[in-house]
């Protein structure tokens, strides 16, 4: 197989936060170094010029495998981890999905992310050093569309009532959707699917953690929960304890059917929590 049919490219979407470039650059020059030590493949950083605090990272895999060992990799989520601390990431393109992806990635249609020929940033490609090289004519843009909440943000409340639609709750009537984002910025969702037994039944939120976990990934920023309620529904214990678990401290956002709840901090919802640290 040649070079150009094994080569894949993905595309992110980096909002980073205020008077954290700085340490964006240096965590970027770090990507860089990691995926090339291992042989992943490389990475490029590409500012927006029109919103300073904008950016794009461009993975250049080496191929379809590579890039699959690397999102599983601990040292790249370790890493993930940190540039979440300081930046919003979401994908523009993944050159790597499985054929299903899409329908983990965009469960809402309307928040899709395509091409944005209005984008307009100079193309000049940042290294890891914080200097800059002129892209060649042939370079295309690479900026999102606007999503239904705002530029580069993945719409979790809209794919996490859509998941709804999907329950199984034919003995309680009540359905819940949950949309669970990755460190990497992929979204994977979740239904809760009742039982004759009862006792098996399981939630929208486990369900939604669980197809994470089973995919490789172990690094999560938040998690939108939707049920039909006129006051947003929060987790119950048992999700809480798994949400902590496997995601942390993640950001929980509530919702209903026509509008957004509060957002809380995991820890608030399950204060003095119980996990291998007491083991």
């Amino acid at each position: 197989m040649s070079d150009s049919e094994r080569n894949r490219i993905s595309v992110s979407l980096v909002d980073v936060s205020e008077n954290n470039e700085s340490d964006f650059i240096a965590l970027a020059a770090e990507f860089e170094a990691l995926l090339s030590r291992k042989g992943y493949g490389r990475s490029e950083i590409v500012r927006d010029e029109a919103q300073p605090q904008r950016f794009y990272d461009v993975r250049h895999w080496v191929d379809a495998e590579a890039a699959e060992k690397s999102h599983a990799d601990r040292e790249v989520q370790a890493l993930t981890v940190r540039l979440h601390l300081i930046a919003r990431v979401s994908h523009v393109v993944n050159g790597v999905a499985r054929p299903d992806d899409r329908r983990f990635l965009f469960d809402d249609r309307r928040a899709r992310v395509e091409p944005d020929r209005r984008a307009g940033f100079t193309r000049r490609v940042m290294n890891a050093e914080g200097s800059h090289t002129a892209r060649s004519d042939q370079d295309r843009r690479l900026g999102p569309r606007r999503l239904r909440d705002r530029a580069g943000r993945i719409d979790l409340v809209a794919a996490a009532r859509r998941a709804r639609e999907h329950a199984d709750a034919a003995f309680s009537r009540f359905k819940v959707g949950a949309a669970l984002e990755t460190a990497d910025g992929l979204v994977f969702t979740g239904c809760n699917i009742e039982n004759a037994t009862y006792g098996l039944t399981i939630c929208a939120e486990r369900v939604a953690m669980f197809k994470a976990l089973s995919e490789g990934h172990r690094a999560f920023t938040r998690i939108a929960i939707v049920a039909d309620t006129q006051v947003p529904t929060p987790p119950c214990g048992a999700c809480r304890q798994i949400l902590w678990e496997f995601g942390g401290n993640l950001e929980i956002k509530l919702a209903n059917l026509t509008q957004e709840g509060d957002t809380h901090q995991l820890k608030d919802l399950l204060p003095l929590p119980f996990d291998a640290r007491l083991l």
